[in-house]
């Protein structure tokens, strides 16, 4: 199999990012998050990726209308227009003769939900964790906010994995970090959830990543466009359309961070935000 071919194949049907990471990446995950315990002979992992696009946080920058993002920029991206292009990339593989395990973004966090079927496996079900993944199939880094950034599109986008036993031309991995840490994106979050006196490195197959805590208790309460988990309460909460990402988007775009630009700027007035239970501050210091 010809990884340019399966490249120009997942193009057009839609996939705005592809990277393959062979399995000797993953070495050293537990077997409870290893895709070697789901399929025992897989070779390579392909991580798909659907691009969220920008106009679908339009409605939350403005505070008029939330519905568009949570279909075109979570749910339905996720779950029609992703899982759709993804099965397809499978299906291309197994047309070839190469199994294919397609895979949705399940939260590392639900943990194990059943006995082992076999003395030495892991209880199912096994839980990739998809972000460092995406790491080691050389597609961006975790940022220092704690969500994932590519060269792309930033923060603005969502993805599912590929299981096969096909072999593949990997996709470059660089151990050299992107993301500019800056204390100052503290200031991006209104309830404070943001902590640069703690921060912690996170190293993935040797790729070291400086990421602030956070405080996802806080995130779940936000009413700035942070939603709960859809899939499962325990996860994370999605934050990408939260004012604290926006912003951040809106830092990446200034900077030349995105190789995805436009014609005019995302924001051109100060971002709405609410502190408190009834609190909405819609003037004043632009943070960006």
């Amino acid at each position: 199999m010809n990884a340019n071919e399966l490249k120009s194949y997942a193009k057009s049907v839609g996939v705005d990012l592809l990277g393959i990471a062979p399995i000797e990446r993953f070495a050293g995950i537990a077997p409870d998050h290893h895709p070697a315990s789901i399929f025992p002979e897989v070779k390579s992992v392909i991580v798909v990726g659907k691009r969220i696009p920008r106009g679908a946080l339009r409605g939350v920058e403005e505070g008029t209308q939330f519905s568009t993002y949570s279909s075109y920029g979570y749910s339905w991206l996720e779950d029609r227009f992703l899982a759709i292009t993804t099965v397809k990339v499978a299906e291309f593989l197994e047309n070839n003769r190469w199994e294919a395990i397609p895979m949705i973004n399940l939260p590392v966090e639900m943990g194990p939900m059943g006995v082992p079927v076999r003395p030495g496996t892991p209880s199912p079900n096994v839980l990739v964790d998809f972000d460092d993944a995406a790491v080691r199939a050389g597609l961006g880094e975790i940022g220092y906010l704690g969500a994932f950034v590519t060269p792309e599109f930033g923060t603005r986008q969502r993805f599912y994995l590929i299981l096969t036993d096909a072999v593949l031309e990997p996709t470059p991995f660089t151990t050299k970090t992107e993301c500019e840490c800056s204390k100052d994106f503290a200031k991006y979050c209104p309830l404070g959830a943001i902590d640069v006196d703690k921060e912690k490195i996170i190293e993935i197959a040797g790729k070291k990543m400086k990421v602030a805590s956070i405080d996802y208790k806080k995130c779940a309460q936000c009413k700035n466009g942070a939603v709960a988990n859809r899939r499962h309460p325990s996860g994370k909460p999605d934050r990408l359309a939260a004012v604290c990402m926006r912003t951040y988007m809106v830092h990446l775009e200034k900077q030349g961070g995105t190789k995805n630009t436009f014609v005019n700027p995302f924001r051109t007035r100060p971002p709405w935000e609410v502190r408190g239970e009834r609190e909405i501050i819609s003037e004043g210091q632009d943070i960006e």
